[in-house]
């Protein structure tokens, strides 16, 4: 099986809709991925083709801490007939790694607290940062990619109002 990760493109946008449905099993995440792009608040969109089927996907967008912006990871999501495969943590590699070659100090995510570790995610109540959503402490996390330039941030994250007003 060989899957491709590359950017989102045009022709993707359906089919990325579709597939935030049938894995959410709900229109949210799918809402919310389509008010980000419309709004231009995608700092990374990427998709996971498997003979140019569109498989899996991976959106990122601007979380501030105080003064400082980083990237919030979600949603992510993998057709169900292909979980298990490894997809999401290619999407997840990639994505993280580009976004920190473009200089982005942390990633946060609220996520599975067995799934995130791998890929350099903690706690994010460790670096004193809090959500703005009432979830498990467990289920927040950050990755730091830049410490020096997190030294001493910490507080409140703030993710972008598509995620608080899209239903």
């Amino acid at each position: 099986m060989h899957v491709d990760i590359r950017d989102e493109g045009p022709r993707d946008v359906a089919a990325i809709r579709e597939l935030n449905i049938v894995a959410f099993e709900k229109d949210q995440e799918a809402n919310i991925v389509d008010a980000l792009r419309a709004n231009g608040a995608a700092l990374l969109s990427l998709v996971a083709t498997l003979n140019d089927r569109v498989v899996g996907h991976i959106m990122y967008s601007p979380v501030s801490l105080g003064e400082v912006v980083g990237a919030g990871l979600g949603p992510m999501a993998v057709l169900p007939a292909h979980q298990c495969q490894g997809i999401g943590s290619k999407l997840v590699e990639a994505g993280n790694r580009k976004l920190e070659q473009a200089g982005y100090p942390f990633i946060v995510v609220v996520g599975h607290p067995n799934f995130y570790p791998r890929f350099g995610f903690s706690p994010a109540r460790e670096f004193g940062i809090t959500c703005e959503w009432d979830v498990p402490d467990d289920a927040f996390m950050v990755s730091v990619l830049d410490p020096p330039k997190m030294h001493a941030v910490s507080g409140f994250a703030k993710y972008r109002p598509e995620f608080s007003t899209v239903a």
